[in-house]
């Protein structure tokens, strides 16, 4: 065990999420000893070697098998947050296409009950128009992963923050992870698979009005690449179609 060598312990110990945790926490810290029974698995199992200093007093490292489960971890953490993020571009992406202006990672205040809270949706846009009443917001939470989305099903706080936001919230989830029953019938549900995004259910529209507090997020956030203004633009003193909403500007 000294020479950081795996003990034959390790396929008797599962390792999981607070184990792993606890890998990186002792990887970042001067691996000071917590003597509970998570630390005593990863001795076990040889991902983590117990040394003694000169004064006597005892300290945690990383074995050679601790920093493979470290780097495993943080190569499937990265391809998971990929697939998020290529989800997340997607979606923005077909908003634009829609005639919408679309936003990414946005940090918004929103009210929900007696207390204010920060939203911060995957992709939240509105109507390209210039009439407040045309803006229809809406909001889009994007999940990869199952866990993930039945983790956030239990915030029912987060979810009010949503709908708070927007005259519509949709889930967008990869094939396969949930079925649409699943999510609460607030939402709408949009399914994401090769060959494009499906509507497994409609949002219910209800009326929204944009805040302060949003209009100032939006002002200092960059929407996402897409409808270019000079490809609606006329010549002066004429009408200028704006897409998607069948008005002139």
């Amino acid at each position: 065990m000294l020479d950081g060598s795996p003990s034959p312990a390790v396929s008797l110990v599962a390792i999981g999420v607070v184990h792993r945790r606890r890998l990186r926490d002792v990887y970042r810290s001067a691996g000071w000893p917590c003597q509970d029974a998570i630390e005593i698995e990863l001795v076990a199992a040889g991902l983590l070697v117990r040394e003694r200093g000169p004064f006597g007093h005892e300290t945690l490292r990383l074995s050679d098998s601790g920093i493979a489960v470290l780097a495993e971890t943080l190569a499937g953490n990265r391809r998971r947050r990929d697939a998020h993020e290529l989800l997340v571009e997607r979606v923005a992406r077909e908003m634009t296409r829609a005639g919408r202006l679309a936003w990414r990672g946005l940090a918004v205040r929103a009210r929900v009950g007696e207390q204010w809270q920060i939203a911060m949706p995957d992709v939240f846009s509105v109507r390209h128009t210039t009439v407040e009443a045309y803006l229809e917001p809406i909001v889009h939470e994007i999940k990869v992963q199952r866990s993930d989305l039945l983790c956030d099903l239990r915030r029912a706080t987060k979810r009010e923050t949503y709908l708070q936001l927007g005259g519509e919230c949709w889930y967008v989830v990869k094939a396969g992870i949930a079925e649409p029953d699943e999510i609460p019938p607030e939402c709408g549900v949009l399914v994401a698979d090769g060959a494009g995004l499906t509507v497994a259910r409609p949002a219910p529209k209800r009326p929204a009005r944009m805040s302060f507090p949003l209009w100032m997020a939006l002002a200092r956030a960059t929407p996402v690449e897409g409808w270019r203004f000079e490809e609606a633009q006329g010549a002066l003193g004429e009408g200028t179609q704006v897409p998607g909403d069948g008005s002139t500007a």
